[in-house]
């Protein structure tokens, strides 16, 4: 049964928007006994790209975001101890984690990036505040925990945002954690910071250039305003995504910056191609945020407008999910979209999709 979404646009065709069942086939196909696959050849995982933390802390995600509020869907939570094993064994002695594993299951790097540390801990966040069963919160609390201490050292800017979601989603729920709060502060002041250095009348952003996943630094510094109620952290956010949304924004239709030359400062318009799914989750998941904090309803219709990307609100009105089986396209290319149903795309497709439908509930 499908979910109508209320008082939606409707699509680019003129047809009424509607929330798809939740079919997590495809998500189950990419996973093994070892953890999620990160590629995909059409709809066949492909194995010889092996997998990657990002993914399967994405899939962690996921699985938590399917089994809140005592849903318990059966497939997330069969799977979920699959994607936090993967995260538990990637973690080295220092708390830090690696980020890739060959399919034959040796891991050719001593750690990962600052970025997907970060995306990590944002994981282990959510399923520390959301978890389904305690066994699970108190694993992720003792990964978290062992983690934390290389918190304070991230220079990255999109691995200081996601783990600022993580560690703020931590602090709630072991509330109060003072010494963690005070952290919380110190990470949305490094983003203030860059803001601060980057921003000019004409470029309200943390960097000069407009790359990928771009919404996760308004998003975490909204975590952080929620918080700590520091104002400038929710003024910042607000201004830096009105910014972005000047960018992707055109006739109500989202364009995310394409990855084929990003956006740099000074430019008058920036890459339209390969658009993905990833920056249309994290502007989801923004604009969640921005509706807990403000009960501000236009960020209920920017939602729908995002989640509509996934479904033919785009570019070239072509949907990028697969209801046949659950998978989502990897992409939006001039030519078409690109066919292969990656872990990354069907990722970001299901975890906007039970981002819109929690908040439909949350706001009749």
């Amino acid at each position: 049964m499908e979910t109508a979404l209320p008082s939606l646009p409707a699509f680019s065709d003129g047809a009424e928007m509607h929330l798809p069942e939740v079919n997590l086939t495809h998500v189950d196909r990419l996973t093994d006994s070892t953890g999620m696959i990160q590629h995909a050849v059409y709809g066949l995982p492909n194995r010889r790209e092996g997998y990657c933390i990002d993914d399967n802390a994405r899939a962690l995600l996921l699985a938590v975001l399917a089994c809140r509020n005592n849903k318990h869907n059966e497939t997330a939570l069969r799977l979920l101890p699959v994607y936090l094993g993967f995260v538990h064994y990637m973690q080295t002695e220092n708390g830090l984690f690696r980020n890739f594993m060959l399919y034959n299951k040796v891991c050719p790097e001593e750690h990962g990036s600052e970025d997907s540390f970060g995306r990590t801990v944002m994981a282990l966040g959510y399923l520390v505040k959301e978890g389904p069963t305690r066994p699970y919160i108190k694993i992720g609390e003792e990964i978290f925990m062992r983690a934390y201490p290389q918190i304070s050292s991230l220079t990255s800017l999109r691995g200081i945002a996601n783990a600022l979601i993580g560690l703020s989603l931590f602090v709630q729920f072991n509330y109060p954690d003072d010494l963690k709060r005070e952290q919380v502060a110190a990470l949305a002041d490094k983003m203030m910071n860059m803001y601060a250095a980057n921003c000019t009348p004409d470029w309200q952003w943390f960097e000069p250039i407009l790359t990928y996943d771009n919404a996760i630094m308004p998003l975490a510094l909204l975590h952080a305003y929620e918080l700590t109620g520091n104002e400038a952290c929710l003024s910042v956010a607000l201004e830096s995504m009105h910014f972005l949304e000047s960018k992707v924004f055109h006739e109500g239709i989202l364009r995310p910056v394409g990855n084929k030359g990003w956006w740099e400062k000074g430019q008058k318009q920036g890459a339209r191609f390969d658009q993905q799914g990833i920056d249309v989750m994290a502007m989801v998941l923004y604009y969640e945020q921005a509706w807990k904090v403000t009960r501000d309803e236009q960020y209920l219709t920017r939602l729908y407008q995002c989640f509509q990307w996934f479904h033919g609100a785009n570019d070239l009105e072509m949907a990028l999910y697969d209801p046949e089986n659950g998978g989502c396209a990897d992409g939006l290319q001039a030519e078409g979209i690109n066919q292969n149903q990656g872990a990354e795309s069907t990722l970001a497709y299901w975890i906007s999709h039970l981002t819109t439908e929690a908040i439909i509930s949350a706001s009749k």
